[in-house]
């Protein structure tokens, strides 16, 4: 995966942080002046973090695990809809649902919920069913599509949580930091970046940043899921040669099993005394 360059860092605002008065002190060592007023991050520091969470997630998405994207702050909502979805990863643009890892079976039986009523509007009950009746179904339907269709796929726990804004998600990031799950995020200069396993230090507010960011997260993403179709396409590969070969290898082996004839030796000529 290409290294991000400083410039496009640069480019993108992703060092501008917060006021200096709301600044947290355990982003220190990722400051690395302050200007007007302004903490400025250090981007240096901001690229080492991004190449080592971008290598974590690679690894992740290659194992072929889930990783799970939360954003709900409306700049952010749809860069994350758009670039997680070419990665066929689940996500959260909406109302974080609470217990949404911490009570996984109940959200699961919601997700179930959606997909039952999908199931009923094609059978006969759907028909015999009151206009009103429809109609309400129909906008229970559309609330659970709004908050779990981008999760309808997550069949159990992700693997990671990536998150935007870790104070704005701060139940999300405490759920999985409860269930002893991966975090990967955006820390601005008003965060705490011990919170997360993985901090990249940015502007977490402007969306240049956060697409920037994004796309780098997402292809390292793609690059796993593309190393792990290479690999298991390789297996299979070999696993035809071998039993192609095995196959081969057979009639050869039963040939040499089977028990040789014994040819017959012609009896000597007796002598001609013997045979008068």
């Amino acid at each position: 995966m290409a290294k991000i360059e400083f410039d496009q860092l640069l480019d993108a605002g992703v060092h501008f942080g917060h006021l200096k008065r709301k600044w947290n002190p355990n982003m220190a060592p990722y400051i690395f002046m302050e200007r007007n007023g302004i903490h400025i991050i250090d981007l240096f520091k901001t690229q080492a973090k991004l190449e080592e969470a971008a290598n974590a997630i690679k690894q992740i998405a290659k194992s072929g695990k889930k990783i799970l994207f939360v954003a709900t702050k409306k700049q952010a909502k749809e860069i994350v809809a758009e670039k997680v979805t070419k990665v066929n990863m689940p996500y959260v643009t909406e109302r974080w649902p609470g217990g949404m890892l911490t009570n996984f079976t109940t959200i699961r039986k919601a997700v179930k919920k959606m997909s039952a009523i999908d199931k009923m509007a094609t059978t006969d009950q759907w028909k015999n069913l009151s206009k009103r009746e429809r109609l309400q179904i129909t906008r229970e339907r559309a609330k659970l599509e709004k908050n779990l269709g981008s999760i309808s796929d997550l069949n159990r726990l992700p693997s990671a949580l990536f998150v935007v804004d870790i104070i704005k998600e701060k139940i999300a990031i405490a759920e999985a930091r409860k269930l002893n799950i991966p975090t990967f995020a955006i820390v601005d200069t008003n965060s705490d970046p011990t919170l997360v396993d993985f901090p990249i230090p940015a502007n977490d507010d402007a969306s240049k940043s956060i697409a920037l960011i994004l796309d780098q997260m997402t292809k390292a993403v793609e690059e796993g899921l593309m190393e792990r179709k290479l690999t298991r396409d390789k297996e299979e590969a070999n696993n035809k040669e071998k039993a192609a070969a095995k196959k081969d290898a057979a009639p050869a082996e039963e040939t040499a099993k089977r028990p040789r004839k014994r040819i017959a030796k012609p009896k000597a000529e007796g002598t001609k005394a013997e045979n008068k």
